[in-house]
């Protein structure tokens, strides 16, 4: 293992003398760089914009320079830019042993297209609409069990409810047991790939049963085979009425009628629920503190939960009346995004905000500095979800779900199971504060999430 992180170090060092005009950065080795950006990204973040100011380059071990962007005018440069220059999939190679190589993440090109189009249909709006009941009794069977009066952990409730609408809405899965079986192996999975260090290309490899590498590839052996059994098990059964996700992307045909592989199924459902459980499952909790940190906020949301449903269930097809939740969401989103950047790595020379970058690097539009730029957003550490009510924020300024052509496919959808999930939430649940809690940010492996799970203490209401 030595040698090997040596030949990294090396290759850092012969990087930085390909790449000898790039902005100012952190003078700091590739390694003291990459052990900050995985402990204390966002001061990391932060001391490189006071110093570097809105470019600046940041070199992590094994990878080529990432230059960073947080000026939305070279932000648009970069989304609106050709993609066959800028290369978003080459630019998350990190997650290919997780995701596997034929996730929509990972591609460009023809191929990300056939796949991007492949993908598209279950997340029409319309569609998504039909899971809202989905939402909204996952949120119920996960509250009745939320301890009344004591601290809980609420990031653990909020991965189970939106872990248990990917189960039911993505696979079609209803029976319980079934439930139980794939939400353990799940968890064990994004509980490995938590670890931080997994970022690091090194770490990801095999170097004995207890090695970090070794643990990941059996916890993807043992959700692979859950995910296997449930394709073959639905290209033997057809869609027959059925309207989950998984269904419909087997009988999927791409412009040459052919469809997925069993190979490019796995790859996309894994996508889906490592991105589209964590994701969502974290913005929930963060927006808990969000709510307990500003009581005028919280107050404003019951009360438009009352005026809209008068005390009864929430009706899915009614939230987008809920605009005051649907604000508080997005301005969550603004001061905590899930992940701190997007990447694009350049296939030729190319001048970005003024700024001439060579063939290999990484640009870097960087969603937390960008969320947080005074230029952008007057007083943008203040919390205030009204930033929201009146017009949309452009999206080379507001961009947590990423932009272009690359822009999450699962964007609606998320937004759309946190208003459910709220909705519910606040009309059965008074929310409180745990005492003595202290809200940090903390990583896990890509993501942002709030510290010690989210502590949390709630009553009924009713």
């Amino acid at each position: 293992m030595l040698e090997h992180l040596a030949e990294r170090a090396a290759g850092a060092v012969r990087a930085r003398s390909r790449y000898p005009r790039l902005p100012a950065g952190p003078p700091e080795p590739a390694a003291l760089q990459t052990a900050q950006w995985i402990a204390r990204p966002t001061r990391f973040l932060e001391r490189c914009r006071a110093r570097y100011g809105r470019v600046f380059t940041m070199r992590l071990i094994a990878q080529e320079p990432f230059v960073s962007f947080s000026d939305p005018d070279a932000i648009k440069e970069i989304f609106t830019g050709s993609p066959d220059a800028l290369h978003a999939g080459e630019a998350n190679v990190v997650l290919e042993p997780i995701l596997g190589e034929h996730s929509v993440l990972l591609l460009d090109g023809p191929r990300h297209l056939r796949q991007r189009r492949l993908l598209l249909p279950p997340f029409h709006g319309q569609r998504m609409r039909a899971y809202g009941e989905t939402i909204r009794e996952a949120t119920l069977r996960s509250m009745a069990g939320w301890p009344r009066g004591r601290p809980f952990r609420a990031h653990d409730r909020t991965q189970a409810i939106t872990l248990e609408v990917i189960q039911r809405a993505v696979f079609g899965i209803e029976r319980d047991d079934e439930i139980e079986t794939f939400g353990r192996a799940l968890a064990s999975l994004l509980d490995t790939i938590a670890n931080p260090l997994l970022l690091i290309p090194a770490v990801q490899t095999d170097l004995g049963p207890w090695s970090p590498g070794a643990i990941l590839a059996r916890r993807l052996a043992e959700l692979d085979a859950l995910l296997f059994a449930q394709i073959r098990a639905r290209q033997r059964e057809g869609r027959a009425g059925r309207e989950d996700i998984l269904s419909m992307l087997v009988e999927a045909v791409d412009e040459d009628g052919a469809r997925m592989t069993e190979q490019e199924l796995r790859d996309e459902l894994m996508t889906l629920l490592v991105a589209g459980h964590e994701t969502t499952a974290t913005s929930l909790a963060w927006t808990f503190h969000r709510l307990l940190e500003h009581p005028e906020a919280l107050a404003r949301a019951y009360e438009e939960v009352d005026a809209v449903f008068g005390g009864g269930p929430i009706d899915p097809d009614r939230v987008h009346e809920l605009r005051w939740i649907d604000a508080v969401a997005r301005e969550t989103l603004r001061l905590n995004p899930v992940l701190p950047a997007v990447g694009r790595r350049l296939q030729t020379d190319l001048r970005i905000g003024g700024v001439d970058l060579p063939r290999g690097v990484v640009a870097l539009p960087n969603i937390y500095l960008t969320h947080r730029d005074p230029r952008a957003w007057p007083e943008p550490e203040r919390f205030d979800p009204s930033r929201f009510l009146d017009g949309k924020p452009s999206p080379y300024a507001f961009f947590p779900f990423g932009g272009g052509i690359r822009r999450c496919i699962g964007m609606a959808f998320a937004l759309y199971e946190m208003q459910v999930a709220l909705a519910t939430i606040l009309s059965r649940l008074t929310l409180l504060p745990a005492p003595g809690a202290r809200v940090r940010l903390t990583r896990r492996a890509i993501t942002f999430a709030p510290s010690e799970g989210m502590p949390l203490v709630v009553r009924d209401r009713r």
